[in-house]
């Protein structure tokens, strides 16, 4: 239905570039003690998701000749990319203050993603039914949708924070808002189509 490496792309965007808590975290520990460590909290992805990736695709194996559920799942994940492409279409500039407090990037990073709610709401209703679906043609095409989507995270953010300690307004600038609203309507698109998907595998049509 849906590309791998095509979802990857632009997932690993939407959660890379699209202001909430991490993304937060990383521009103030950047502007308090240098791109070296918003960067490591840019990567705190890379620690914090692997359980809940593993016990996601432990559940949806268990249920993987079950249209009905799969299909209720894809009509779940639908409505939540909605909800991130919502997100996107109404970003507005980012402002913070950077006071000096000691750095800890990594732990208080690692404690900001573990209670997010996104992260568990992408793998159980979008990120794992895809890994799910890609596996099933091919195990490189699950491999290549979970590459591209932690290459395309952690690489924004760690531009992110780069480009915000050279300048503190990129994050307000037109060119950063306005990528916001485009990825905000591929992401409007693939809600569609993972509804549709939903759809077939609920009601076979």
């Amino acid at each position: 239905m849906i590309s791998p490496i095509t979802a990857g792309i632009t997932f690993g965007l939407s959660a890379g570039l699209t202001p909430g808590p991490l993304l937060t975290f990383v521009i103030t520990q950047t502007l308090r003690h240098g791109p070296r460590e918003g960067i490591k909290v840019a990567a705190v992805p890379l620690i914090t998701d692997l359980p809940i990736i593993a016990l996601c695709l432990l559940v949806l194996s268990r249920v993987a000749g079950l249209d009905p559920l799969l299909g209720t799942l894809s009509l779940a994940g639908g409505l939540f990319v909605f909800y991130l492409a919502w997100d996107s279409f109404r970003t507005t500039p980012l402002e913070i203050s950077a006071d000096r407090r000691t750095a800890g990037s990594i732990k208080k990073g690692i404690l900001i993603n573990a209670l997010n709610p996104h992260p568990y709401l992408f793998w159980v209703t979008v990120g794992g039914p895809i890994i799910v679906g890609a596996r099933q043609e091919a195990l490189s095409a699950a491999v290549a949708f979970v590459l591209f989507f932690y290459l395309l995270l952690v690489g924004a953010k760690v531009i992110l924070a780069l480009m915000v300690a050279r300048s503190r307004n990129f994050l307000s600038s037109r060119g950063y808002l306005w990528s916001m609203r485009a990825l905000g309507g591929l992401l409007t698109l693939f809600g569609f189509l993972l509804l549709k998907e939903g759809y077939r595998l609920v009601f076979g049509g």
